[in-house]
Formats: C-alpha cells, structure tokens, sequence
C-alpha cells in the first residue's frame, strides 16, 4: 500500500527536479539545438570573417572584406572603397514584400480567425482543419501551382477574358505582386492559428458589456477586441514577417529572379558566385535584422504588460 508522502517530502522531490533531474530531461532538446542551431550558425559567423577561396569555400585567413562587399565595393583603376547600394536596396525590398505580407495576412487572417472562433464548438476543429489541409502539400508543389495559376495563360486570365472582363491577359507572373501572393499564401495560416487561439479564450461578455453601454463595434474592436488579442496578433505578425524575410522559393519562381530579394542574394552566393564568405556575411546580417525585430517586439509587450499591471 502506498503511503502519501508529506508535504515537506513533496517540495523536496520538487526541488530535486529543479537542478540536476531538470537538466538531464532538457539535456535532448538542448543538444538538437546545439548540433542544428548553434554550431551552423557559428559556422557562418566564422566563415564570414575569412578570405574568398577562388574556386569556392574558403581561405583561413582573417579578413572583414565579406562586411565591406554589403556597403562598397572597389574601383577598377584606384582600387578604392566607393559606395555603392545594391545590396540595400535588396535588402529594403525583402523588408517591403515582407511588411506588405505581413500586412495582407493581418487584414485576412483576423477576420477568418474571428470567425472560426466564433463558430459553435463542433465546427471549430472542420475550420482550423481546413486552414492546416494546404500544408500537407511540400511548399515548392505549392508555389509553382500558384504560377500556373497566375500566368498569361492561366485559368485566372482565361476565366477573366471568357467573361470579356479584360481583352488581354494581365501581367501577374514575374512581378512583384506575384511576390507578396505567394508569401501571403505561404504564411497565411500562421497569422490565423495564433489570433484564432487568442481569441478562442476570449470572454466574450466584454463584447455584450462595450453594448450595454452604448458602445460601436469599431470601438468595441479597438478597444476591447484588439488589445486582449494582442498577444496572439503580436505572434501571428512575427511568424510571418520573419520567414517572407528570408523567403527564397517565391521570389525565385513567382518573381523569375528578376527582382532579388535576401533569401535568392544569399543562395547565390553560395551557388553561382562562390562567395562563401559573402554569403555568410548576408546571412548574418539578416539574422542580426531578426533578431532586432524580436527584440523590439519584446520590449513593447513588456511595457504593455507593465502597463496593463500584469
């Protein structure tokens, strides 16, 4: 027969659990992370800090040159640094087409995450299913779909001239438009799951209490919907901007490389130019990008949680 341990034996086991038993539980995650995460990454940061190879990879050898690429580049006859800004202007698109993304799935997303929140309980999960069911297909299938889509010869144009709409096919492919399409398609549902688990924990008497005292819905949204969603929409913001960052695979195909963005920069990099070390300088700078945006992010939902007297 068991016997109940007492309190004081019960915070002990606790404690026990906090030091060394709690270590040894992270210790797998804690080592994918170092083999996968941490290593390539101090790779790169190494790499990017040695001479071009000729012919590719690297010579160990320190040099800052990767960094200087990103902003000058050198003179044929002076050998001198001028500046030139080819690079941020890539750099400034990438961001663009990813606020442009973010945006789009933000004004999309939370209108259908308030919608399958607010549907009876046994229809929610058929929703959210539905919005999962494109990610069972490998995203490269996905974006070329989107291309035969959106082509001149597309069943977009074709239905849109069979209506006699438009004389002519309209130039979608290859553009930037083309772009920010696939990047809002790409990351649409990860706007929507986190606001539409904000919003499932909702109290919606708050909404009937904005009512009662005479309250429009436009208040009753900024006011009370929006900042008690914040969290969630603060979340969904994040798991897209970050990766139409970096995106490679719609800008190569929906954009036909015409218009580089940071992800087809770095690619080749590694590819066609074998500027290892180039490549891993970019890299660097797009993770360093990142990382400010989550900082910045952070920040503000501290100060609104300190704000709020959480």
């Amino acid at each position: 027969m068991a016997v109940p341990l007492p309190a004081g034996s019960q915070q002990e086991t606790a404690a026990g659990l906090s030091g060394r038993d709690r270590l040894l539980l992270l210790a797998p995650a804690l080592l994918m992370i170092t083999v996968f995460l941490i290593l390539p990454l101090g790779f790169i940061l190494v790499y990017s800090f040695l001479t071009k190879g000729t012919y590719g990879g690297v010579i160990w050898e320190f040099s800052t040159a990767a960094y200087e690429q990103f902003l000058f580049e050198r003179d044929l006859f002076t050998d001198e640094l001028v500046f030139h800004a080819s690079y941020l202007q890539i750099y400034g698109r990438s961001i663009v087409q990813a606020l442009v993304a973010t945006t789009a799935s933000l004004i999309i997303g939370f209108p259908t995450a308030y919608y399958i929140a607010t549907r009876p309980p046994s229809q929610r999960n058929m929703w959210v299913f539905l919005i999962t069911v494109p990610y069972w297909v490998n995203l490269l299938i996905r974006t070329v779909s989107m291309l035969f889509i959106v082509r001149d010869e597309g069943p977009l144009n074709t239905a849109l001239m069979a209506t006699g709409l438009i004389d002519q096919p309209i130039r979608i492919a290859y553009t930037d438009f083309a772009i920010g399409l696939g990047l809002v398609y790409s990351y649409l549902p990860f706007m929507v799951l986190p606001i539409y688990a904000a919003i499932e924990r909702f109290d919606f008497r708050l909404l009937e209490a904005g009512h009662d005292l005479y309250a429009d819905r436009w208040t009753i949204l900024r006011q009370i919907v929006i900042p008690l969603t914040r969290p969630g929409i603060v979340a969904g913001c994040l798991l897209v901007f970050i990766p139409s960052l970096g995106s490679f695979i719609a800008p190569d195909l929906l954009g036909g490389g015409k218009n580089l963005m940071i992800g087809n920069t770095i690619a080749l990099q590694f590819q066609s130019s074998r500027n290892w070390p180039f490549g891993s300088a970019a890299a660097i700078i797009l993770l360093t990008l990142v990382l400010i945006v989550l900082v910045i992010f952070a920040r503000r939902a501290q100060q609104a949680a300190v704000a709020s007297g959480r």
